[in-house]
């Protein structure tokens, strides 16, 4: 076993191969990207292989690199498994797993990967465990993991605290929507120029719906949106607002499904690319403290 590399040199591997950057995988690890380079190496004296060819544009695996990330697939699934069998043997596998979601996720997104959680240890025969959910805004999911309340937190948000680890589990897609006479309802698509003008209906601040349109605003127009027609603190209380003709909004996709179905909202599309924002896990430590029940949570998620 002395040619097999260690299981955090495996894991910076893969996501080497995955993000095609030294220094972006380092991050999503835990380590310096010095630190990371210097394990890669390592990989390679160790196997005696090339496995990167590095250029000013990034680095790309070489076929030795392809085979080597492939085989590492099957020993992290096997160390990750290894990982929650000792949990089931402490009995910790069925201890209280507290997550903090922020409402998008908590309302439109958690319960089917909470389902498929629940499947796979059932399947597994072990005792499916016990999720304690806290729904809040993004900014307040991260407090609860900074300050140890939760042992995850998943946001949908662009800004990611870079005191916390975190990962990428969904994307979202933010769309306008009006009711089906109100502004803008007779035209096809509207500019982002004309939304960013006009007084919507939002959430609060700290919310990663308003910080997601506001970062895009800004990003390709070089300002902010005007101020909002209303502040509400939850979704729910926006759609009904936009259904009374007070104003448009701008939401999730997940969030107006129903109401776009029913006809009771239209979907305004807006020129250009789509406004989308990734949805993310948090947690406090390094990749390595995320606990095996919370990996298993986000590999249902990402499945």
């Amino acid at each position: 076993m002395r040619h097999v590399p260690p299981i955090d040199a495996l894991e910076l591997l893969r996501a080497v191969a995955r993000l095609g950057s030294v220094s972006a995988a380092a991050r999503e690890t835990g380590c310096t990207q010095q630190s990371g380079s210097a394990r890669l190496r390592s990989i390679e004296r160790t196997l005696d292989l090339e496995l990167l060819t590095r250029s000013p544009r990034g680095v790309a695996l070489t076929d030795a690199g392809e085979l080597v990330v492939a085989w590492a697939d099957d020993v992290l699934a096997a160390a990750e498994r290894f990982a929650a069998g000792v949990e089931t043997l402490r009995g910790e596998s069925s201890r209280e797993l507290s997550v903090a979601a922020s409402q998008t996720v908590a309302g439109h997104l958690l319960p089917r990967w909470l389902l498929a959680f629940r499947a796979r240890q059932l399947a597994d025969g072990r005792t499916p465990t016990e999720v304690r959910l806290v729904t809040a805004n993004s900014e307040q999911t991260a407090d609860l993991v900074r300050a140890g309340a939760v042992d995850l937190g998943i946001v949908e948000s662009p800004d990611i605290p870079e005191d916390l680890s975190s990962t990428t589990v969904a994307d979202d897609v933010l769309v306008l929507v009006t009711t089906p006479d109100g502004p803008w309802a007779a035209r096809t698509s509207v500019t982002l120029e004309e939304v960013a003008a006009t007084p919507l209906i939002a959430r609060e601040d700290g919310s990663g719906t308003r910080r997601a349109w506001e970062s895009t605003v800004r990003k390709r127009l070089g300002g902010t949106p005007v101020e909002p027609a209303l502040v509400l603190s939850t979704s729910a209380a926006i759609r009904s607002a936009v259904a009374s003709g007070l104003a448009p909004a701008v939401l999730s996709a997940h969030v107006v499904a129903d109401d776009l179905a029913l006809g009771r909202l239209r979907r305004i599309a807006i020129d250009g690319p789509a406004i989308s924002r990734p949805v993310s896990a948090l947690w406090r430590g390094t990749p390595r403290d995320l606990r095996p029940t919370s990996r298993e949570l986000l590999e249902a998620a990402t499945a």
